[in-house]
Parts: C-alpha cells; sequence; structure tokens
C-alpha cells in the first residue's frame, strides 16, 4: 500500500512521520524547506508534561537539558504576589505539590523539531523530500496523487494525505476548506536574552508592573526560563500596529529587568527579538475525503497564554492510530470522521473558552474594577491559561466521541471520566516488568488493565494462573484488534478487580466491574468506530 503523504515539516507533521512508524506504516514528508531550521530563540513552546512525554517517546531521547521544567510559577499585580504555584519533580515517581500539577515544559521550537528531525533521519519507514513545495492534489477512490513544484517536479502517490503546512496552509486552499475566525487578537513584542534574575527556574506573569515605561504602557510582560541562564520576555501590546522599533523593545528590556532587580539594569545579552501575532481561527471542516488537516492548518489558538503547538501534537496522536489501523486493514470511514469530531470539538470549545474571557482580562477596566476579588480571578484565569490546566489550557476529554460505547451493564466510574486522557501509573507488562501505563501507548493496541492490589509485591508468575486473571486473558485475546493486558496496583477512584479499557493514544474507553468479555467486546468493537467493511462482509457469509 502507498505511504500517508505528510505535507510540512514542523513539529506536528514530524511528530505524526514518527507516530505512524510506530505502527508500522510509511512515510512522505513534503517539506518545502532545505531540511533544517533556524535558531530562534524568541520562539519557544510550553507543553504540558504529558505532551512533552510523547515527543520524548517518539524522539527517543530526554529533553531535560534542552528546555526547562519550570520550578514554580508567579502571577503578580503592580507590587503584589496574586498567585504562586510550586511543582513537585519532574521523577513520576514523586509526588508534585499540593494542587500544582505536573511542571510543563518551555524549550525553544527549533530545539525539538531538530530532536524530531534526528530521529526521522534514523527511521527507515519515512522519507523527508526537501525542497519540495505542494501545487496540487488529486483524490481517487483509491488514493491520493500529490505534485510539488521546484528544482525537481515530482509526483507523489499516497494512501491518504495530511495538511500540517501551517496557518497558511496550501492543503487546505486546494480542498478549498474555509478558516473563520478573528486576526490579531494579541500582539506580543518578544525578546529572548541572557541575564541573571531572581528566581531563575520560575516562570512569572506581571500585570501592570509599577515602573514607568517609554511609549505605550505595558500592561502584561511574561518572563519564562530557558536552560544556561536564557530567558523569553513578552510583553502584552496595545490594540493596533504600531510598529514595535528596536529602540523600543531596547528600553522595554532594561525598564523590565530594572524594575524586576530593584536597581540599575543588570548586565544582559540580548539574543533574538520577534513580534507574536496571536489569531483565532477554527477550519470548518478537517477531513475531505483522504485528505486531513492537522496542527495550524486547522486552528490557531494562543491567547491568554494557551499553546497552540500543544493541541496540535494532540491532532497528529489522535490522528495517527486511526490512520494505522485503516492502513493495515482497510477503509474505516467511522473511524477517520471521528478524528474531525474529537479534536475539532475539544478545539472549539477551548477556542470558546478563550473568546469569553478575553473581554474580562484585555477589555479596560469597566464594572469589573470595582467587584471585590475580579483581580485574583482573572490571575487565576491566565494561569490556567498559561499553566495548561483549568478551563483555559487542560485538555479535554472526548465526552461526545462516536467512538464512545453505548450504556454497558457492567460500566463504572473510576477517576478518569470515559474520553480523557488515563493516568499516568504504574503497571505490570506482560512479560513481568514493571512500567509506566505511558509507556506502552502508541504502538496501535489497545490497553486492558487490570486493577489488582498485591500483584506489584509478588512476581508475575505466582499470580498470572489465579483468580480472574485466565478468564480476562481469554476476553483479551478474543478482541476484534490486537490488545495489551496490563495489571496495576492501583488507579484513582477503581475498585479492586476493575478492568479499565483504554484507546492507542491513552484515552479511556470505559471502566467495567470485573471481568465481563461482552462488555469489554462492545466497548473495544465501539472504540475502533464499529466493524470495519472488510469485517462486516465477512460477518454476512
Amino acid at each position: 500500500m502507498d505511504p500517508v503523504i505528510i505535507v510540512g515539516a514542523g513539529p506536528v507533521g514530524l511528530a505524526l512521520a514518527l507516530a505512524l512508524a510506530r505502527q508500522d506504516v510509511p512515510s512522505v514528508v513534503l517539506d518545502e524547506g532545505p531540511g533544517k531550521d533556524e535558531p530562534r530563540l524568541a520562539r519557544t513552546v510550553v507543553l504540558r508534561e504529558d505532551t512533552a512525554a510523547l515527543m520524548e517517546r517518539l524522539s527517543g531521547v530526554s529533553f531535560a537539558d534542552a528546555g526547562v521544567h519550570w520550578a514554580g510559577w508567579r502571577s503578580m499585580r503592580r507590587k503584589q504576589v496574586m498567585r504562586e504555584v510550586t511543582f513537585g519533580a519532574t521523577d513520576p515517581e514523586a509526588e508534585p505539590a499540593a494542587d500544582a500539577g505536573p511542571a510543563p515544559l518551555h524549550i525553544a521550537q527549533h530545539v525539538l523539531t531538530g530532536a524530531l528531525r534526528a530521529a526521522l533521519a534514523r527511521e527507515p519507514l519515512v522519507k523527508i523530500a526537501v525542497d519540495s513545495r505542494l501545487d496540487s492534489i488529486e483524490q481517487e477512490p483509491s488514493g491520493v496523487t500529490a505534485h510539488t513544484r521546484g528544482p525537481k517536479g515530482t509526483w507523489w502517490r499516497g494512501s491518504y494525505l495530511v495538511g500540517c503546512d501551517g496557518t497558511r496552509s496550501t492543503v487546505r486552499k486546494l480542498q478549498d476548506i474555509r478558516f473563520p475566525g478573528r486576526t490579531a487578537v494579541e500582539r506580543h513584542a518578544v525578546a529572548a536574552l541572557r541575564t541573571e534574575l531572581p528566581r531563575p527556574d520560575e516562570a512569572l506573569l506581571h500585570r501592570m508592573p509599577p515602573w514607568r515605561t517609554s511609549g505605550p504602557s505595558a500592561g502584561e510582560i511574561t518572563a519564562r526560563p530557558l536552560p544556561d541562564g536564557v530567558w523569553r520576555l513578552d510583553w502584552l501590546l496595545p490594540p493596533g500596529k504600531d510598529l514595535v522599533t528596536p529602540e523600543l523593545l531596547v528600553a522595554r528590556v532594561r525598564e523590565t529587568l530594572a524594575g524586576w532587580t530593584g536597581g540599575s539594569t543588570p548586565p544582559y545579552e540580548l539574543l533574538d527579538t520577534g513580534v507574536h501575532t496571536v489569531h483565532h481561527r477554527l477550519a470548518r471542516r478537517w477531513r475531505a475525503g483522504r485528505v486531513f488537516l492537522a496542527g495550524d492548518a486547522a486552528h490557531l489558538l494562543g491567547a491568554l497564554g494557551t499553546q497552540g503547538l500543544d493541541e496540535g501534537l494532540r491532532d497528529a496522536d489522535n490522528l495517527a492510530w486511526k490512520l494505522a489501523l485503516a492502513w493495515h486493514h482497510g477503509p474505516h470511514e467511522a473511524l477517520l470522521d471521528s478524528y474531525q469530531a474529537e479534536r475539532r470539538a475539544v478545539v472549539a470549545a477551548r477556542l470558546r473558552a478563550a473568546d469569553q474571557a478575553l473581554p474580562l482580562l484585555r477589555g479596560g477596566t469597566g464594572l469589573r474594577g470595582y467587584v471585590p476579588g475580579s483581580a485574583r480571578g482573572n490571575d487565576a484565569l491566565l494561569t490556567d491559561g498559561h499553566l495548561g490546566r483549568g478551563v483555559l489550557g487542560a485538555p479535554r476529554a472526548y465526552a461526545d466521541s462516536p467512538l464512545a460505547p453505548r450504556q454497558l451493564e457492567g460500566e463504572t466510574l473510576v477517576g478518569t471520566e470515559p474520553g480523557a486522557p488515563v493516568t499516568d501509573v504504574r503497571v505490570t507488562a506482560e512479560d513481568g516488568s514493571f512500567v509506566r501505563l505511558r509507556d506502552r501507548l502508541g504502538h496501535g493496541a489497545l490497553l486492558v488493565v487490570l486493577i489488582a492490589p498485591g500483584t506489584g509485591v509478588w512476581e508475575r508468575k505466582h499470580w498470572v494462573t489465579a483468580g480472574i486473571m485466565p478468564r480476562l486473558a481469554a476476553a483479551v485475546t478474543a478482541l476484534p484488534h490486537p490488545a495489551e493486558l496490563l495489571v496495576a496496583e492501583e488507579y484513582p477512584g477503581a475498585a479492586p478487580h476493575t478492568v479499565l479499557l483504554v484507546r492507542p493514544d491513552g484515552h479511556l474507553v470505559t471502566a467495567l466491574t470485573g471481568v465481563r468479555p461482552a462488555d469489554l467486546y462492545a466497548a473495544a468493537e465501539s472504540a475502533l468506530g464499529g466493524p470495519s467493511k472488510t469485517e462486516a462482509r465477512a460477518g454476512s457469509h
């Protein structure tokens, strides 16, 4: 079968290629550039802990030294500290500080992209075609043909095509997909510099700083640490298109550093600058036959500290296992349609939340200036956006997914709602080794997790043939798709002998009370989009 064509070699396209390769699906990445990325320290990304872990699994490298897991977060208003968050250790075995959640990862985008490119260079199932600019797409019932222009104009044949080609997506335009939304929701002046600041491992959001500024007032400043004493500083700009001159930016740097250090401007080295403009847009369709959109080609968000790339990487994680199943077992329309149904709904909800919060946080003083506690509530909203949690930032469950099973007799509630990402607990694998649940994701298999207290104390051979294990193992073997049976001593909110069914992308399908083969089979079949055409034809004979 023909490879999957991926248009665009940014983090989303590269991550999708690696995710497909882990599931034995070949791909061709059409890169309109020369195959390497310009180092830009003013262009960075903040990834939630689980998204950062996904990137580490795909790239095979640790980002512990390439980025910074923040030790803490502070939010200030004028001279007052409004909110402080202290994160726990990044060790998955360690407990984070109360209510803080895991620390996000702050990393330069070219470092992330470089790690993904290095992993692809070792991957025989992926071909990267540089200097290849897409100019046409033709679809047929059996596949897709794409043409690229350049020094070597080429026709490419693929099974599916995914547009990961950014804001001005050629794929989206060729498929005549509308991209409505709002332009220039926020603008930020950005500087990357090396200097010494108090609390070197903590990020800071400072609203209404008390010092005088050159030019328009800087109503909000964000400081995020990077490795080697480097900081990314963002100044929220007033609405409009006023030019950010080098002189104005240097003045802002000097005033801000002096304000934070309580004296004269400390020594600093300016490394990179830029202007970051945030747009809010959402493509009408994310699928057109065998063509899909992902990342910035499908959506733009980023106001109030939220991170669009984090959602783009979740697009790739959601789509990869569905394309892999269709590639190996034939077209499965309900499963492929679920990509748009799940991912577009989640991003649309985040955009609505941000649009509703923007007037409160950016709309001037108004009545909110007289409402007791409103400033603290606004800081809480901004903190959630920047830290990837709460209504603005947390990953949402696929609550209304078409893949959700219908009412199951043995279904029960656990600490994870159906459709949400599972908690990364320690599990015993089929070979008896202790691993993290998250480490078993991404290979295309379903995961079945039995909650059995005490199993971590005894060797697997002592309990693998005891109690309900033989019945559960037989039920797992009979499932309509390959599945791995894992055992966990505990899981949040789960009673002993609870059985969890987990999708290949780590989202919970259902939790069952004990071994219920019929319910488990029905839930697995539903998670795969129902019987495929091939299975349906086989069942009719």
